[in-house]
């Protein structure tokens, strides 16, 4: 008993323990009781039944076996006199030691020395020697609870891992690319550990600030646009009118506008409005999923156009949209087509069909708006679309197994309600359409032996053709994307154009897989002008050592053969859209609330370099102001996508310098850096439209697809500067002015045609006009025409 005594007294976790239980009474006999008393060590002993009315002659203490050293030595002539006539349980007094020399404990002490502990005998707790290791004549020491260490072991690991972290980022800078997103990985990982030691906080106050310190959470304010990442405040289910647009996240210019909105009233407070969307981010949407689409149900889906008008629909969607978006094999379709016109015993399905009436409807859309035909009742685009709908969307088309024409005809359909202004219906068709081509495997790279080689690359831009598109969609909403590139291994696309396809040359390098990894690799070393010759890089090397080998021979020969071409343009805008859906995991997805900003500064420096780095790999017949007059087209799609990126991965600095209240510690150079960069590369997108607003450069030679996305996106951040953080009088203020003066000198004239650019140029003008009314003629003028 006193060996478990002494256990529980030098148990660092004795506060935690229940207390003790108590004995069961028992019987035992006299000479068991005097034994008892004797090994009790002054312990007060339970009642207990006995039958005898004497409990025996005293017990001395000092008479205890050398085993029980560690008790309470009692005094020599201490004794206990007991009457003979007590009752048989009432209590008896344990006579204490009152020797000079002797020392004693009231029991449980909170804790032992590290002596006591350590040869698991009783310590009396006494400070700052036990009485034990005085009589050894030794040190005395009490050494730290268990919580205490943990303490401190947490302070030194935090401590290193700020150190390192602090190294890691002072070298970020000075490393290439791949490195640098090495150690941003690294960086990434530490913070499930990191995360596992905040939990301590509940359990040790002293370590809660070092943790907080360690793992670098800044919490930001609900006003914020870090804090909005991960919650909504709005009933998306309220109305029509905000159920046609739907939840808009951060990474779109329309919750850039709306935030842009609300800091403006919250520091220049404006009249309240009637208007029940006022306080919504619907008052600042300028899409038309709120307008009905007419779909016209009792259209003769059997019939089609003239030869002559068919053949200039077709022409004109391979020539303006077939090079962004190849969703259609070019070279078997024109055959198909060429036979349905010239034989009247071709009967095509219904999917071809509807393939054939929504390039119908694309190119008609685009005639339309480029022959300033203004009249709703001539819109062949929607008769066309009509046609399409009822031969592949109807009620039970959801229910059927879908295939390669069905993924194609969604496709087109989100394609064509996006360049409609319907971003909503446009990004749920291109769910659809990637779920049915993931159904197909299309995701997946494929090495099927029973299909052509012509066949397996046409597929492969099927999918990078809705992952663009999906891409676009994504962005324009602020959603997430339908896709996820761990689930993707589907190579990127060949860039030779599609009438060589059964060149010998290129047919080898579909078929060989490693002869593929090794042109794209090299293909990524090609310098602007020519191929790179330098033997310094790891691939070149392999390469010229390895050409003996076939696949190398094959990767060699179709460098040789490349020439730029609307494939290869497809190729960059592909390694483009990777950069964009890359940025949007890093910087806008709901679990950036929770890292830190320098994780976010870390990313953003990343991403900023790739960008770069692809500019700098792009060939001189793309590049946006000197590049070839033949590629016009995608020399301007390029140029606004790239910007595009830049604006979107600077964009969070911006924000954030907008977002900082008077008094709080300042954002840091980097962020200063990257905001100057957002505005810049805002003001380079609209320097890539004409001084002068020409609806016929809009339809001939931009993407004008998505025009009016580019434009309010670059706008929306140039109006954010001028008015949130105003530098009047400095060149660079000018110029902002000038550039939203253009801006929306360009949505008044894309106003005649289209009621999306409409409603973008009234949201400017309400935006500026009630905010920033002293501009007038010194600003955008324009905003007071129509």
């Amino acid at each position: 008993m006193s060996d478990n005594n002494n256990n529980n007294n030098n148990n660092d976790d004795d506060d935690d323990r229940p207390p003790p239980f108590p004995y069961p009474a028992y019987t035992s006999s006299s000479s068991n009781v005097q034994d008892r008393q004797a090994k009790s060590g002054g312990w007060p002993l339970p009642p207990f039944a006995h039958s005898s009315s004497s409990y025996g002659p005293p017990v001395s203490h000092e008479s205890l076996p050398p085993s029980t050293a560690a008790d309470p030595p009692a005094a020599g002539n201490s004794k206990v006199s007991v009457s003979e006539d007590r009752s048989l349980n009432s209590k008896v007094a344990i006579p204490r030691s009152v020797k000079s020399g002797n020392w004693s404990t009231s029991g449980r002490v909170s804790r032992a020395c590290e002596n006591c502990r350590d040869q698991k005998a009783k310590c009396t707790g006494h400070r700052p020697s036990c009485q034990r290791c005085q009589e050894a004549g030794i040190r005395c020491s009490y050494g730290d609870r268990k919580r205490e260490k943990m303490a401190k072991q947490l302070s030194d690991l935090t401590s290193q891992v700020q150190a390192y972290e602090a190294l890691f980022r002072e070298l970020a800078p000075k490393l290439d690319l791949d490195t640098a997103h090495h150690v941003e990985q690294i960086l990434t990982d530490q913070r499930d550990d990191l995360d596992q030691f905040a939990s301590l906080q509940t359990t040790a106050a002293s370590s809660a600030s070092i943790v907080a310190d360690a793992t670098l959470v800044s919490i930001p304010s609900p006003g914020s646009s870090m804090a909005a990442l991960d919650y909504t405040d709005e009933d998306f289910n309220r109305d029509e009118r905000i159920q046609a647009m739907g939840f808009v996240g951060e990474h779109s210019e329309i919750a850039w506008l709306y935030r842009l909105k609300r800091l403006l009233e919250r520091s220049n407070p404006v009249p309240p409005r009637d208007s029940r969307d006022h306080h919504s981010v619907a008052s600042v949407n300028f899409f038309l999923d709120d307008s009905d689409l007419p779909v016209i149900n009792d259209v003769d889906s059997t019939q089609r156009p003239p030869p002559s008008v068919a053949d200039l629909l077709v022409d004109s969607y391979f020539q303006a949209v077939h090079p962004s978006l190849p969703i259609i094999g070019k070279m078997i379709f024109l055959g198909q087509y060429k036979s349905f016109y010239s034989s009247p015993l071709v009967r095509p399905g219904k999917k071809w069909l509807a393939i054939l009436n929504l390039i119908f409807a694309i190119a008609a859309k685009l005639a339309r708006d480029l022959h300033h035909n203004t009249d709703p009742g001539s819109d062949d685009s929607l008769v066309y679309f009509s046609r399409a709908w009822k031969l592949s969307m109807n009620e039970t088309a959801l229910l059927d197994h879908p295939n390669l024409q069905q993924v194609q005809v969604e496709g087109l359909t989100s394609f064509y309600l996006m360049s409609i202004g319907h971003v909503n219906r446009a990004w749920r068709i291109c769910g659809i359409s990637i779920r049915s081509a993931v159904t197909m495997g299309l995701n997946l790279r494929n090495e099927s032996n029973s299909i052509v080689h012509v066949s397996k690359e046409t597929r492969y831009r099927v999918w990078w053709s809705l992952y663009m598109l999906d891409n676009s969609l994504c962005v324009m909403t602020g959603r997430p994307p339908s896709t996820c590139d761990d689930f993707c291994t589907t190579p990127l696309p060949v860039p030779f154009r599609e009438e060589d396809f059964m060149d010998s040359k290129l047919v080898q390098l579909i078929a060989d897989h490693e002869a593929r990894i090794i042109f794209m690799e090299s293909l990524s070393l090609r310098s602007p002008g020519k191929w790179s010759e330098s033997p310094s890089t790891p691939e070149s090397f392999r390469l010229q050592s390895a050409l003996s080998r076939q696949s190398d021979q094959v990767a060699a020969g179709a460098l040789e053969a490349l020439t730029p071409n609307t494939s290869l343009y497809f190729l960059h805008h592909v390694e483009l859209a990777l950069i964009i859906r890359q940025s949007v995991d890093l910087l806008y997805a709901p679990g950036t609330a929770r890292k830190s900003w320098r994780e976010i500064e870390m990313a953003i420096s990343m991403l900023n370099g790739r960008a770069d780095a692809w500019l700098a790999r792009l060939p001189v017949a793309f590049h946006f102001a000197q590049g070839s007059p033949m590629f016009k087209r995608q020399r301007a799609s390029l140029g606004f996508r790239f910007f595009s990126t830049k604006t979107l991965i600077a964009q969070p600095c911006l924000s954030r310098l907008a977002l900082q209240s008077p008094g709080s510690d300042p954002p840091g150079s980097f962020c200063e850096t990257m905001a100057g960069i957002c505005v810049d590369v805002a003001g380079q997108m609209l320097d890539l439209l004409p001084d002068t607003p020409d609806l016929a450069w809009v339809y001939h030679v931009s993407p004008w697809w998505c025009i009016l996305h580019y434009i309010m996106q670059s706008t929306t951040v140039l109006i954010a500067q001028i008015l949130l953080r105003p530098q009047s009088g400095t060149s660079t203020y000018q110029q902002a002015l000038a550039r939203v003066s253009k801006a929306t000198s360009w949505l008044a004239e894309m106003s005649s045609k289209d009621p999306a650019s409409q409603r973008a140029w009234l949201v400017c003008k309400e935006l500026i006009g009630e905010h920033a009314p002293e501009f007038g003629a010194t600003g955008p003028a324009d905003l007071g025409k129509t």
